[in-house]
């Protein structure tokens, strides 16, 4: 028996290092990184434009690089 539902959307999440007031917010899907070990990172301004898809490593490379510079 197969589902007729198709993949489920994916939930994107707002990353803590994001500024506060609203200009510089990238958004991360973790659900999808856990899955499939693809980390996908988007700009929160443009939920329909392209988005990275990063390696774990870069994806840390990614939040230690805000840890630093934020």
């Amino acid at each position: 028996m197969s589902s007729t539902h198709g993949p489920r959307p994916l939930r994107w999440v707002k990353s803590t290092y994001s500024g506060g007031e609203g200009g510089q917010c990238i958004e991360w899907a973790p659900e999808h990184a856990a899955a499939t070990g693809d980390f996908l990172v988007r700009d929160s301004k443009d939920p329909n434009g392209p988005h990275l898809t990063l390696t774990r490593e870069g994806f840390t490379g990614l939040v230690e690089f805000a840890k630093r510079h934020g």
